[in-house]
This record gives structure tokens, sequence and C-alpha cells, in this order.
């Protein structure tokens, strides 16, 4: 199940975090284009294999110890085809080497569009009468503005294939209490929200206590968290705004439950792009993505304790 398996990585490796592959070609080290740019030139088809190089040297430092990782789908469509084929090739590299991948595409629709984006990303695509894979990740983050409409239909994916997903509830961005902190009814939005994934993730439990339907809850707003966390204690956060967008590792502890599980925080420029920090042109890149990886690990985890 796919819950199940974010939860026995966490325990495993004793790192409750998640690295954001969100390349850009800034991010990528000289070192890694240099040849790449002869032979191809300034193209996207060798923007796009730089890109692959730099996702594979990450993973290869990080997967044994960082148990997901988190591609934002938008950095990949910015290169085309070439770019949605490197996502697709990320995705499954990662789950090679046992790694739980959330696509953060924040999606939805209604009807079948909502299917399409649902079947893409967590389940199969039919081609004459035959199932098939396409993007095929462990969990999709999703936006629950369209209501119930745009929710079913990767609720649905979820029962069938074992997917997760990670509805938006209290996102990390300055600006989210324009709609999300509204009263509706007398409650906030975003309390609303976690209200109806309660009920959205009703048949949908694993074994390790924790919901397949879990919920994105911005480090950036911990008193918010406390309040979604009471509400949802069997979903899990995807947690962003750590690190880069101003969040400290105490920002974060009220997204945990008592148990020491129940969320996952993200980190991406802060791990893609830590060879930035260590003066050697990017050359170690590998390693100083494992190095701030593991100081990212060992904060979180002496503010949860």
């Amino acid at each position: 199940m796919s819950i199940q398996k974010l939860v026995e990585n966490i325990k495993a490796k004793g790192n409750p975090t998640v690295a954001g592959l969100d390349a850009r070609l800034e991010y990528i080290p000289d070192c890694l284009t240099e040849d790449l740019r002869k032979e191809y030139g300034n193209t996207l088809e060798g923007a796009a294999n730089a890109m692959l190089r730099f996702n594979f040297g990450l993973i290869d430092a990080l997967y044994d110890i960082v148990p997901a990782i988190k591609p934002q789908a938008a950095y990949y469509e910015l290169l085309g085809p070439t770019g949605t084929r490197v996502l697709r090739a990320t995705i499954r590299y990662a789950q090679e080497k046992g790694m739980y991948v959330i696509a953060d595409i924040k999606r939805n629709d209604i009807g079948a569009t909502a299917s399409a984006y649902a079947e893409a990303y967590l389940g199969r695509t039919m081609v004459w009468g035959e199932e098939l894979p396409v993007f095929d990740c462990d969990a999709a983050t999703v936006n629950a503005y369209l209501g119930t409409d745009g929710i079913e239909p990767f609720l649905k994916e979820c029962r069938a294939h074992e997917k997760g997903i990670y509805v938006l509830v209290k996102t990390s961005n300055p600006s989210s209490g324009e709609f999300q902190n509204r009263d509706m009814e007398g409650k906030p939005l975003f309390v609303r929200v976690a209200e109806k994934i309660q009920a959205w993730g009703e048949g949908l439990d694993t074994p390790c206590g924790y919901n397949q339907v879990g919920a994105v809850v911005g480090a950036t707003y911990p008193e918010e968290q406390k309040i979604v966390r009471q509400l949802i204690p069997k979903s899990y956060f995807l947690v962003p705004g750590y690190g880069a967008q101003g969040a400290t590792a105490k920002d974060i502890a009220n997204a945990f439950n008592d148990d020491g599980l129940g969320a996952i925080v993200n980190s991406s420029r802060g791990i893609m792009c830590a060879w930035k920090k260590t003066g050697n042109d990017g050359r170690d890149y590998q390693e100083a993505a494992r190095a701030e990886a593991i100081r990212m690990r060992d904060d979180i985890v002496s503010a949860i304790k």
C-alpha cells in the first residue's frame, strides 16, 4: 500500500523528509552540462538530458537516507515533451531505488478531465483495450477547489491501485490566507477542507494506521498545523516551507503525531543547490546534497522528539 510504503521507509531510515526535485538549469552545475551543450547546443533536448543526469545523480546520493522524492511537474513541462520524458524516467529510477514518489501536480478538474489527470499520474491509461501505466507515481498533490466532483476520480485510482493523494489544505505561501483563512459558516475554509478529507478517506485506511488521503499543510503556519492535525489524525501531512521559505524545524513540530509519524517535510532548493555553498563549482554536488539531507534529517528529528 502506498502510505504503508512511505511509513516503512521513514521508519527504516529514521528520516521524515522528502527531497523536492524541482530541477531548473541554474540549479545544475556546469560540470554536468558542458559536454551536453557541445553535443546538443542550446536546445530543449540538451537541457532535458542535463536535468536527467542531475536527478539521477541526486537520487544515487540520497536514496539510502531519504525515503521519498517530490518532483514538481511544472519544471519538467517547462521543457515540453522532452521534459515530461525526464519526469517519467526520474520517477521510475527513484522507485527502482526503493523511494516513494509524490508527483507535485496540484491539478484538478471535474468529470472526464479529472479522471484523465488521476489515470495519468496514479492509474492506467486505456490503449485499445489494454491498461498501461504512464507516470505511475505513489501519490500526487491535488487541489480541492472544485469539491468532491474533482476528488472522486483520484479516490477511485487510490482504491484500485493502492495510491495516495495529498489535498491542499493550508499552503505555505504568504497570500494563502486570502482564501484559505476566510470564514466559511463559522470556520476557516482550510478547516472545512480538512473536514472533507476526513470523509474522503473513509475506506482507505492502511495497516500502519494512516490513511491514503493526506493533506498539504505548510511549515510556515504552525498554529494552523495544530488545528488540522487534531481534525485528521490519520492523514499524512506533506509539509512544504522548510528552509528556503523561512520555516525552521520548530515550526513543523505540530504537524506530527505523538508517535513521531504523520508528516513528511519537504526541502527542494536546500538540497538541490547545496553545492553552491561549498565553493567547489559543483563537482561535489552529490556529497553536498547528501550532507544537507543528513543535516535536515537531524534537525527535524530533534524537533519532533
